[in-house]
Order: structure tokens, then sequence, then C-alpha cells
């Protein structure tokens, strides 16, 4: 039964500090702004769980156990060339299709050259069990549901199974339009394989919400991999899905507990022609291992996007995890981002980027960037962590390699950036440069370079003859921010290159190392900054 829950709805000081004789100097401050958000149709929470989410969403249809069936009281589908037999009632077969009218329990196997329907208007499940099922049509989708009231497809174990659809086909609104089509709730488990490919459109198609418990799952497609209207859902298997548009999507905009995709388990790679996960309302990671490589944005999700955990890599893509409300609270997140690497925006052309808060940029409401927990490694072209409202973190591991170019920053905000827990490193150009708020909580130390350095180079934080922080920079810098509890507010520290790091690095930054061999340029002292917003120097 499907259940519709409601959802939930600065002055800065400017004081001067410069690296004695190397020409280093402290970056900026922002303003904070009011956080809140909230859109036409759904809202998003600042901070919110992956649980918080979800429970927010209309929730799932599937049931752990559908994988199961029973084998004895199963009708079999015997398919054979352009035709099939049947060892039961619930079939009929005219021509090269076959049709199922009833709920229970349809196994699958051989080839058929047509296509296999179900429209059955009495309410219960149909079960479709794929044991070596190969189903290929010239026509329309090789398996379509135009009437259930839900349907589960389970691929039996060991089996291997291909659907294939014909092309040019599902071009009006309504139609069907996948390889693996259904107008109603879809369900995928089972410990087989499945194959789809999709000619025309989509590979795997839901008008109303698509889960995938289990199996392993290969879907290709000219344009969505896997779409379900109302939610996607990946709670385990293994699933690759390459696609000439977006490879997991959600397109239900118009009610606000829907078009949600959600991975929650499982091994999932995308390869997208745009983007990787597209959400209509929220994009959820909270498990699993992803992989994308998008030519579009790696996750978007037009109210939110939000990871809690999971490993999740973004190999490629112009902005890598995007939405109104971002929030990572944990799992691990590694992002290579031809743009911005993460990006809070409200889709308008009002505050755009840039500058920090500089330039005259005005924060959007309800916009923001919340990390609380993981570790959130990016190398971007554009902007690091770029927020056109607010930036928040208060925990985690946050590295940042950021942008060559002085248009772009390796942290950008409209609305001021603090900072109260966990461990911040981000390096990159200067002409942007951006630092924490002096309000925040927690101590920084921000410093910007009369000239680059180069990649391979080691930069390190030192007190008192211990080195606090080293990093190894993975491109051209020539600006540095770096917090964590070790760096007290007032305090002044050592910056030192060409040191030789210890300790396990995460995204190039070790907690240790040794000035041996290395070079002082100067101190730094912490929370202070060098006046003007977007790093400029004094």
């Amino acid at each position: 039964m499907k259940l519709t829950k409601a959802r939930a709805a600065v002055t800065a000081a400017l004081l001067a500090a410069t690296l004695a004789g190397c020409g280093v100097a402290g970056a900026v401050t922002g303003a904070s702004v009011d956080d809140s958000s909230t859109t036409t149709n759904a809202t998003a929470t600042p901070g919110a769980t992956v649980e918080a989410v979800l429970a927010a969403n209309q929730e799932s249809h599937a049931d752990t156990d559908d994988g199961s069936y029973d084998a004895s009281g199963a009708v079999t589908v015997t398919l054979s060339g352009s035709t099939a037999t049947a060892s039961g009632d619930g079939v009929t077969v005219e021509d090269s299709t076959v049709t199922i009218s009833a709920p229970g329990t349809y196994v699958l196997t051989g080839t058929l050259a047509g296509q296999v329907v179900v429209d059955s208007s009495v309410e219960g499940t149909v079960q479709l069990v794929l044991d070596d099922a190969h189903i290929t049509s010239s026509t329309g989708p090789a398996v379509s549901v135009t009437a259930a009231d839900e349907v589960v497809v389970v691929l039996a174990d060991g089996s291997t199974n291909t659907l294939e659809d014909g092309s040019g086909y599902g071009d009006g609104e309504g139609e069907p339009n996948a390889a693996l089509y259904s107008a109603a709730d879809l369900t995928i488990a089972g410990t087989g394989s499945l194959t789809v490919t999709g000619n025309s459109n989509d590979g795997i198609g839901s008008q109303d919400g698509l889960v995938i418990l289990s199996g392993t799952v290969t879907v290709t497609a000219v344009d969505d991999a896997v779409r379900g209207k109302d939610y996607v859902r990946v709670e385990g298997g293994t699933l690759t899905a390459k696609a000439g548009g977006d490879a997991l999507t959600s397109d239900n905009a118009e009610e606000g507990d829907r078009g949600y995709v959600a991975v929650l388990g499982g091994t999932v790679e995308l390869t997208a022609g745009d983007d990787g996960i597209q959400a209509a309302t929220d994009a959820v990671i909270g498990g699993g291992t992803t992989t994308i490589s998008a030519t579009g944005d790696g996750i978007h999700g037009d109210v939110s996007a939000t990871v809690g955990g999971g490993t999740t890599t973004v190999r490629k893509s112009a902005e890598g995890l995007e939405g109104k409300v971002v929030t990572v609270s944990g799992g691990t997140l590694d992002i290579t981002s031809s743009d911005d690497a993460v990006n809070a925006t409200d889709g308008s052309s009002s505050g755009g980027g840039g500058g920090g808060g500089g330039g005259g940029m005005s924060a959007q409401d309800g916009v923001s960037v919340t990390i609380s927990g993981g570790t959130v490694i990016v190398d971007a072209e554009g902007d690091g962590l770029d927020s056109n409202g607010s930036m928040s973190i208060t925990g985690g591991t946050v590295v940042v390699s950021g942008p060559t170019g002085n248009g772009n920053g390796a942290l950008d905000t409209n609305g001021g950036l603090t900072v109260s827990g966990g461990t911040v490193l981000a390096a990159g150009s200067s002409g942007m440069a951006e630092a924490p708020s002096t309000d925040s909580e927690q101590g920084w130390l921000s410093a910007t370079f009369d000239s680059g350095y180069a990649e391979g180079t080691v930069v390190q934080v030192v007190n008192d003859g211990e080195v606090i922080a080293s990093f190894t920079a993975s491109k051209t810098f020539s600006s540095v921010v770096f917090s964590s509890s070790a760096i007290t507010s007032g305090e002044s520290y050592e910056i030192w290159v060409d040191g030789t790091p210890s300790g396990t690095a995460v995204g190039g930054l070790a907690l240790g190392g040794s000035t041996d061999g290395g070079t002082k340029l100067g101190t730094v002292t912490a929370d202070v900054s060098s006046g003007g917003q977007g790093g400029g120097r004094p």
C-alpha cells in the first residue's frame, strides 16, 4: 500500500595579517543568512538526515521478500520463437503477443520475438519470474505493463535474461516508452541477471514507483536508463546503467512527496549523456557503492541533494552534487567536476556565482550547503564548494582541490561560511578566495600567496614545531584555507612548503609530518582576514 507523508517543513572584522617575507595574506569573511527552504511543491530542511528526507517522501511499495515465489503454484509460460504456451490460466497468446490478465506468479522461459503484456484489472500482484527468458520486440516494449495493481519482476536463481525493444515508438504523452515498461508500481528482485536495451527511449520505466531490491541489472538506453515517475529506489544488487539522457531519474514535480531518487544499497555504476542522478525533488544517497560518469551533473535534486552514507565517486561531471539544499552527513563522497563540485542554488539567475559574497552578489533565500559528517573530497575546475546562500560545516573531513583560474574559488558563498567542527582544507586560486566567517566557533587559517605553487607541492601548517597538517597539492594553487580543532583563535601558525607528510592521507591531506628539507614562508594568525570579500589582498 502506498502511503503519502507530509513534508517537513555578517558583519566581519577586517584585520590585516601577512606572512613575513613572502606576501601571504589572510582571506575573508562573509555574512550569515536564514537557511530555511521552501518551494512551490516541496520543502527541504537544511542538514536533514537521509532518514528524515525519506520519511517526508512517499513510502516504498516494495517488500524485502519480493524476490521469493511459490514455484508449485506458478504458471509456466514457455516462449518459443514468435509464439508461446502456458501451463495454466491467466495467459493468452495471439500472434506474437503474450498477454497476462490476472494476478499470480508466471514463470517465463525461452525466447520470444514479440511482446509480453500485463493487462490485469483485478486487485493483486502480478509476479513475472524470468528464468532464462529472452524477449525482443520490433514494434514496442519487450514487456509492457498496461494495467496492474503492482508488478514484481523476479530474476530466477542462476538465470540470464534479456529484454530489448524496437525503435521509433512511445513519443506520445502517456504512451509506453521503455523496453521494460510499467504503468504500475514495479519491483525488480531475485539473484539472476537481466540485460535491458532501450532502442527508442528509456530502458526501464514506471509511471508509478520503481524499486530495485537485488539481482544483476544492466541497462542501456538512448534516453533515460532507469526512470520511475514517482520515485526510484535502489536498495541492493548490482546496477549498471548507460544512458543517452539521465541514468537514474524521477520526474514527478507536481506532488511534493514524489519525484525522488534514492540509492540506499548495492553497487551502482552510472554513465550518462546528461545527469547521472536527476530528481524532480530529492536526490538521496544513503548507502551502497555508487560510481558516476556524467556529461551533465553527477547528482542533481531540484529541491535537495543529500548524502548520508555509502561510498560515492563522481569521476566526471559538469557539477558534481547540486540542489537547492545540499547536505552531507556521512559516507564518502569523491567528486571531479568541470564546473562546481558541490553547488547549492535555487536555479534562478539571482545571486549568481562568485566572489564569496563579494561583487554585490545577494544570497538566495532558502539555499544552503551543510556538511556535518563523512568525508568529502573534491577536484573542481569551477568552485569547489559553492552556495548561492549560506554554508555550514559542523563535522566530517572536507578536502577541496579547487580551481586554478581566478574566476572561481575553492570556497564560494553568497551568504557566508561558518565552521564549528570537522577538518577542512581548501586550496585553489586566490582571485576569488573565501575564508570562514569570524563568528565561526572553530578556529581557521587563511593564506594567499603572491605567486602560485605547482602540483606536487607540500604545504604545511606548523605550531611550535609540530606539523598539524600536510597537504600535497594535485594542481597549482595560490590560496589555502585550513580549519580543525587544533587551530585556536588568535594564535599564530607557521606556513611551510616542501616538507614531508606522514600518516594516512585523505585527498592529499595528512594530519602530520616533518618540516625537514622544507622552507618556512612566514606566519599567519588564526581567524584573521585581509579585508574585502572574495579573498582580495589588502
